[in-house]
């Protein structure tokens, strides 16, 4: 199987993965991966062995990948990432059967190109679009229900994320907030809102902060930091300074977590934390957390969603966010899942 590249779309492509396992329970089901979303699947019972792909600088490398995958002899690749190089590779491979979406004009080189989904003709969050490939495909009867997408063994997480706590010297509880976000500026909320929201909760709840988020941003989350300390909060800014691995067990352990649309958000969600999104250029319809222990807010904009990287005109649906508002739906959800009794998956 050829793994989606974003985080985010990992995480919303882990039902239709299991539902492979389902599918063919004796099958070896190995996951050919970007290395920076291959921990992700390492954490996942329902698949054998993950590959990592290297992002290829030409065309050698891309031969020497395919030959690798040869001797493998794998029967079948289920692609759900819908580049022609995923479909490239596999044909390169030899391997007989090739599913996937017939996009980016890789029809040719799959056995089985599935014709999109036209607007409207499934349910419109992005895991559906995984599954129905699958159904297209004919390993699957029907759609299944699909609720809230839960990470395999999140108390193992928890503990990960406890112990690696007590080893950077964080004593009490923990609010995390990812102030960034891969696809553009339009997606992300004001760096100095997250900063005073967060204060108001790691107030109320009396935790200190963990600010997390890619190496490009942590000049991002050191301004937030910066504005945290000055408010007499304590917090560490992690962004560049961990794993996925280490983010996972990290977020695990916090009691809220505050984000953009992002690949964060999907995995905090589905970690069970309370989570609280802030979305404006993006649809949280169709790329939103799922489950009870999620919460999107956002601003009241015509324009929204535009699904652009930059806005052309003022950002409005994020600026008509306020952070007494994102505070108040945080707090609000902190007090509801504790009356929540969520029965946390163990795979």
């Amino acid at each position: 199987m050829r793994a989606t590249n974003w985080l985010g779309d990992a995480v919303m492509s882990l039902p239709a993965i299991r539902a492979i396992r389902d599918a063919l329970p004796e099958a070896h089901i190995a996951v050919v991966a970007r290395p920076w979303v291959a921990g992700l699947y390492a954490r996942e019972d329902s698949i054998s062995r993950v590959i990592p792909y290297p992002k290829p600088t030409g065309v050698r490398q891309r031969l020497d990948f395919a030959a690798r995958l040869r001797k493998e002899r794998f029967d079948a690749a289920i692609l759900f990432q819908n580049a022609f190089d995923a479909a490239l590779i596999a044909w390169l491979a030899r391997i007989p059967v090739r599913i996937g979406y017939n996009r980016d004009a890789r029809g040719l080189l799959l056995t089985r190109a599935v014709p999109v989904p036209e607007p409207g003709a499934i349910p419109h969050h992005q895991r559906f679009y995984y599954l129905e490939l699958l159904r297209r495909a004919g390993l699957l009867e029907r759609l299944p229900e699909a609720g809230e997408i839960r990470l395999a063994d999140i108390p193992a997480a928890r503990d990960a994320g406890a112990e690696h706590l007590k080893a950077l010297g964080v004593e009490g509880p923990v609010i995390g907030i990812s102030p960034g976000a891969a696809y553009g500026d339009a997606k992300r909320w004001l760096p100095e809102r997250f900063a005073e929201s967060g204060a108001q909760i790691a107030r109320a709840l009396e935790s200190s902060v963990l600010l997390f988020g890619s190496a490009a941003e942590r000049p991002l989350c050191e301004s937030v930091a910066e504005t945290l300390r000055g408010a007499g909060v304590a917090v560490r800014n992690l962004a560049g300074a961990t794993t996925l691995g280490e983010f996972i067990g990290l977020a695990a352990a916090c009691r809220l977590f505050l984000t953009n649309d992002s690949g964060a958000m999907h995995v905090a969600s589905a970690l069970a934390v309370p989570t609280v999104a802030v979305f404006g250029a993006t649809d949280d319809s169709a790329t939103g957390p799922t489950g009870p222990l999620a919460r999107v807010i956002h601003g009241q904009a015509d324009c929204s969603p535009c699904l652009l990287r930059e806005c052309p005109i003022d950002h409005r649906c994020m600026t008509r966010v306020s952070a007494a508002q994102v505070a108040e739906g945080a707090l609000q959800l902190w007090e509801e899942s504790a009356a929540l009794w969520i029965r946390v998956p163990k795979s």
